[in-house]
């Protein structure tokens, strides 16, 4: 997970590639935890796509 610390992060900070290695390399965490027992590579796949787009989400909200 990229970490930026101590400036304000950019959108053009996370391209589209960076972006769905994010959601893999959640994915993975989450088949790992489960002891990568198989049938559930979609569900662990979505939750990370759910969980990443959040993040992206809050990090780029315009707080004034």
């Amino acid at each position: 997970m990229a970490k930026i610390v101590g400036r304000k992060i950019n959108k053009e900070d996370i391209n589209e590639d960076r972006f769905q290695k994010m959601i893999a390399e959640r994915a993975y965490c989450k088949s790992e935890k489960r002891g990568f027992v198989a049938g559930h590579e979609m569900e662990d796949w979505l939750e990370a796509e759910w969980e990443i787009k959040n993040q992206y989400f809050y990090w780029f909200q315009d707080v004034e």
